[in-house]
């Protein structure tokens, strides 16, 4: 359906995919956030097995992190 020269499909596709987007990022950030500081809590109080799995989920956190951050700079960069 084409409203005023405007795609309606593709307004809502925008929609959805800056939702999911938006929620992806803000939860593998926090992620980071989280498991960093638990490994940080972990080390603190001599539990250094602990604190090495919580820094391998923070590090594991961080590279989706980043891989979702640079996907989506390629596709906004990306001639379409």
């Amino acid at each position: 359906m084409r409203l005023a020269a405007v795609e309606v499909g593709l307004l809502l596709e925008v929609v959805w995919v800056s939702l999911v987007a938006g929620v992806a990022v803000t939860v593998l950030f926090s992620l980071v956030v989280l498991f960093g500081s638990r490994s940080a809590e972990a080390g603190r109080g001599g539990r250094s097995s602990a604190a090495m799995a919580y820094a391998a989920l923070a590090l594991l956190s961080f590279a989706a992190f980043a891989l979702v951050v640079g996907y989506g700079v390629n596709v906004m960069l990306a001639k379409g």
